[in-house]
């Protein structure tokens, strides 16, 4: 989603953008409609030498000047092709997630093989500096969110599934978006809490949280395991909450978290990876330390509790993510960043 935003804020602003994916991937889906040139790669490996060419070929049929890395193979592969065909472009690595494999022998490759590093969040940064980049090789820019990703959402769909899981004006609604990321602290800080609350988990099975059937938890209060849903649909869920958890430690900056401040509702998270970026603790959020249940399971009755907290932060949430992280900050960042590279 990220990348997809940031391509089509730029070419917007009239640079010309060509993004490099595998067939059937979203993203023809999620750029239709916009001036982004989509062309097909196989990314089969970091060694795939088609897609090397085919690199090559892309930088001198469209005249291109920089080039933006955005995962693993694509990293390897746009080193390789500038390397091996001396392309005269300056080339760019985002990270976008906590990194785990880079250090050693791979952090020499990529600040060799780079002009700059991209981290979308200070905690991004710091971890790759520990793993071995210089600090002045590596450039923050965060992630944004549009407001045109909020303007059609589905309230019918939300009323809908307001009348399917039963969910009072009483209740207290909790919610967690997001593919498996350590949701199992969430549904373990909820031994600690004695009042029932309503806990939707999207994203996820009790499978995979290896939550069987049976468990006690289950009974005494109301839980969620809404798998994989549409992506047209899952703001929908938002609107049932009154408070979003994302107990995550490898986030670089989380859409998710995001998308909930954009929608007014107050966060936890952990205090670890992009999240601190994010959140100020107790201005427009609140964070636990991973692992700390207990202190979870407090946060989010603290919030139940407090109705004056709890506006506070909406308010604090809606100024992030509308103001401080807005799509059109990130996009004239990263121009700013690709100028000012080019002009060195």
């Amino acid at each position: 989603m990220s990348i997809s935003y940031l391509a089509r804020g730029l070419s917007e602003r009239g640079h010309q953008v060509v993004l490099g994916c595998k067939k059937n991937s979203l993203y023809a889906e999620l750029l239709q409609h916009t001036k982004v040139t989509i062309v097909h790669l196989p990314f089969s490996s970091k060694w795939d030498l088609k897609s090397i060419r085919k690199i090559r070929d892309i930088v001198v049929g469209h005249h291109i000047n920089v080039i933006n890395a955005q995962a693993s193979y694509d990293r390897y592969l746009s080193i390789f092709a500038k390397w091996r065909y001396h392309l005269p472009v300056k080339l760019v690595h985002t990270r976008r997630q906590m990194p785990l494999s880079v250090g050693g022998l791979q952090s020499w490759f990529y600040k060799k093989g780079t002009d700059q590093v991209v981290a979308v969040s200070k905690g991004v940064k710091n971890a790759l500096v520990k793993k071995g980049l210089a600090k002045s090789h590596v450039t923050v820019i965060y992630n944004g969110t549009p407001p045109s990703k909020y303007e059609n959402i589905d309230l019918k769909l939300a009323n809908k599934l307001r009348e399917q899981y039963k969910i009072q004006a009483s209740d207290f609604v909790v919610g967690s978006v997001s593919r498996l990321k350590k949701q199992i602290q969430l549904f373990d800080s909820l031994q600690y809490i004695e009042q029932p609350i309503t806990v939707f988990f999207i994203g996820i099975t009790a499978e995979d949280l290896g939550v069987e059937q049976n468990h006690p938890m289950l009974k005494h209060h109301k839980i969620h395991f809404c798998g994989t849903v549409p992506p047209s649909e899952v703001l929908s869920y938002y609107k049932l909450f009154n408070l979003y958890v994302l107990p995550s430690t490898t986030e670089g900056l989380s859409q998710a978290i995001l998308e909930a401040m954009y929608l007014e509702l107050p966060v936890i998270a952990t205090n670890a990876g992009g999240n601190p970026d994010l959140i100020q603790d107790r201005q427009n959020g609140l964070l636990f330390e991973d692992g700390d249940l207990k202190k979870l399971a407090g946060l989010i009755s603290e919030i139940k509790d407090d109705q004056e907290l709890a506006l506070k932060l909406s308010q604090g949430s809606k100024k992030t993510a509308q103001v401080d992280f807005s799509i059109d900050r990130t996009v004239e960042n990263y121009e700013n960043f690709y100028y000012g590279l080019l002009d060195k």
